[in-house]
């Protein structure tokens, strides 16, 4: 029995990862739920899934969370902040992370997770972006397996399986759905609204997620992800865009073979990969039938002049150092004053690029100087989010 420590419950990658759970009760089962602020929604993930924890991460919720397990008859131990769930990832109560907290909040929970030594199912792109070689060498120190969960890394984890296969690696290529806004040119994306901007044609995601996807800086944090978790420099990661969202990424040899995965635009083939492998286990998403999905897949170079978020991803990258702790941190914060209809669209890159341009890269050696630069990008954005006020 794998016992499963589920943060970022509530959220979709949470939900689905519940429902792999679910499907193999004899093989997989929830022990920790965590989730930010949603009482309400974690209880009733307790009710159904049983699990002996629940951290709410606002500390000021406790009282509400123990109160509301009570109400519902369950011995399920409360817990709050995030220390009480850092603690409870490097325990014996559980082996296996799903480690989906949006946002640089999911790092020091993803970074306890690799200490301990636990299977990570890693969706939190961010915990790579801002600290990439910390988290890389926390696992491989204390023998961590991380499962990418994104499902462009998941399908170049699966063309990948051993040492001799990246010995032969050439290149990665990432596949991008190209997002809602796929083929609008720059000066048709002014008026652009959250609600546009989160409706994405083919994956059901949270806000941010989707906004990222519209702007590409999604798939440019993948970008910086690839690079630490398949070790491969940013001149041999490229990026295709295929609205289809069927071929989730290649990988190409140096004997002039591409591997590719496709799938379902589904999350839960990732997740569950990520619970079994090397074994595979059902799901609960179909088999691909490609005549039903019209019988085509195509493929176009991203447009960086109307989407530069990428450009800038693989500027930060080339960079290191802090840069993409900045580039992370001015994105998250560019991103939510969007989504509070404060900036327009366009002014997410624009402010990105000026963080960038005003925090130049140090050296990324410590944690501690990772949050420092991801506090300053967070402040600069800030104060220069004024400037471009709707």
């Amino acid at each position: 029995m794998l016992d499963v420590a589920v943060l970022g419950a509530t959220g979709s990658i949470g939900t689905s990862a519940l429902d792999v759970i679910a499907r193999h009760p004899q093989r997989l089962r929830a022990t920790v739920l965590a989730a930010g602020q949603n009482v309400e929604a974690l209880v009733a993930l307790c009710v159904r899934h049983r699990p002996r924890h629940a951290v709410i991460a606002d500390p000021q919720r406790f009282a509400d969370l123990r109160d509301g397990l009570r109400g519902a008859g369950l011995d399920t131990l409360p817990h709050a902040g995030d220390a009480a769930l850092d603690e409870l990832v490097g325990s014996d109560a559980c082996r296996a992370v799903v480690a989906a907290i949006v946002g640089a909040a999911g790092l020091s929970s993803t970074l306890a997770a690799a200490r301990a030594g636990k299977r990570i199912l890693l969706a939190n792109k961010e915990s790579l972006v801002l600290a990439g070689e910390l988290l890389m060498q926390a696992a491989h120190d204390a023998g961590a397996t991380i499962v990418p969960v994104d499902s462009e890394h998941n399908a170049i984890f699966q063309c990948l399986p051993d040492a001799a296969a990246h010995a032969g690696l050439a290149r990665i290529i990432l596949t991008a759905s190209g997002g809602p806004f796929r083929g609008r040119r720059r000066e048709e994306l002014h008026d652009v609204t959250p609600e546009q901007a989160a409706a994405h044609p083919k994956w059901s995601m949270g806000p941010k997620i989707s906004v990222d996807s519209a702007t590409l800086m999604n798939k440019g944090l993948e970008v910086i992800e690839a690079h630490h978790l398949f070790g491969v420099e940013a001149e041999r990661i490229d990026v295709l865009v295929h609205p289809q969202s069927l071929v989730h990424s290649f990988v190409e040899f140096v004997d002039g073979s591409t591997l590719a995965q496709l799938g379902l635009p589904d999350m839960r083939t990732a997740l569950s990969v990520g619970f079994a492998w090397p074994e595979r286990i059902a799901s609960g998403v179909a088999g691909l039938d490609l005549l039903a999905q019209g019988g085509r897949l195509e493929f176009e170079a991203p447009d960086l002049e109307a989407f530069p978020c990428l450009g800038l991803a693989f500027e930060a990258l080339r960079s290191g150092g802090t840069a993409p702790a900045v580039l992370n941190a001015a994105n998250e914060t560019a991103v939510s004053a969007f989504l509070q209809g404060r900036i327009g669209f366009l002014a997410i890159p624009a402010l990105v690029e000026q963080a960038l341009a005003a925090l130049p890269s140090s050296s990324a050696g410590s944690l501690d100087a990772l949050r420092d630069a991801d506090a300053q990008a967070r402040r600069f954005v800030e104060r220069a989010a004024h400037a471009h006020a709707l």
